[in-house]
């Protein structure tokens, strides 16, 4: 009787130490830390970015036939804002837009820091003024503009890394868009910057040209990277 009783007690012990331990609360698991950003997710964020700019001479033709602009080597922090404007619809482009709108902040600033880092090039060294001396005329234009107040003085170097890097950018398409700061009432086309605006609207657009022509020979330090490791 006594080793019943005993065996009994021992099972109703071990019952109740079930339940109550059943009943103390069970610590959350943690929730899974996110992890950095890898080469899928830049792949993704990239891919609709590389069709037009990672083609060598790659031409667009819209609002007229031009090649699409170095952005390998561009500063990020005038990649975002430019995708900014064209988000806003400050800068009119359907295409640009179509894109920008789908892009979070932190889409932009991953896709602007791969573009700046793509185009680094340890062995390159831009002189402190441009490579190239103007013509008189074109350095007339060029003082008239003031382009060296923000661009830098090599044009490759602005004062502050919201405004782009021009020297050696594509010529047609530096054309193109200093047109888009003259252009007004058009649904499609056009770029709304007060500074910009004011001083593209002082040139007939021989004389836009003439300073994108020039801008265009010198040594910068923008390129087109062909994005073959994505593909």
């Amino acid at each position: 009787m006594n080793k019943l009783l005993t065996a009994l007690f021992a099972l109703a012990v071990a019952c109740v130490t079930s339940v109550a331990h059943s009943q103390v609360p069970q610590a959350a698991p943690k929730a899974a830390v996110p992890a950095p950003a890898g080469a899928k997710s830049i792949e993704a964020k990239v891919a609709m970015c590389i069709g037009c700019h990672g083609i060598v001479g790659y031409q667009a033709s819209f609002p007229e036939v031009h090649k699409v602009p170095m952005i390998s080597g561009q500063s990020a922090k005038y990649i975002v804002a430019a995708l900014g404007a064209y988000k806003t619809g400050d800068r009119k482009h359907p295409t640009m837009r179509s894109i920008a709108d789908s892009l979070s902040e932190q889409d932009m600033n991953d896709v602007a820091a791969f573009y700046e880092a793509s185009g680094k090039d340890a062995g390159k060294t831009l002189g402190d003024k441009p490579n190239k001396e103007p013509s008189p005329q074109v350095a007339a234009l060029l003082q008239k503009a003031a382009c060296v107040s923000c661009h830098g003085a090599n044009f490759s170097k602005p004062i502050d890394p919201a405004y782009p890097k021009i020297a050696g950018q594509h010529a047609d398409y530096m054309f193109v868009a200093l047109k888009a700061y003259k252009t007004e009432g058009n649904a499609a086309v056009g770029r709304s910057n007060g500074v910009m605006a004011a001083i593209a609207k002082q040139f007939s657009n021989a004389e836009l040209k003439a300073l994108a022509g020039y801008v265009s020979s010198l040594d910068g330090e923008l390129k087109t990277v062909p994005e073959h490791k994505f593909r």
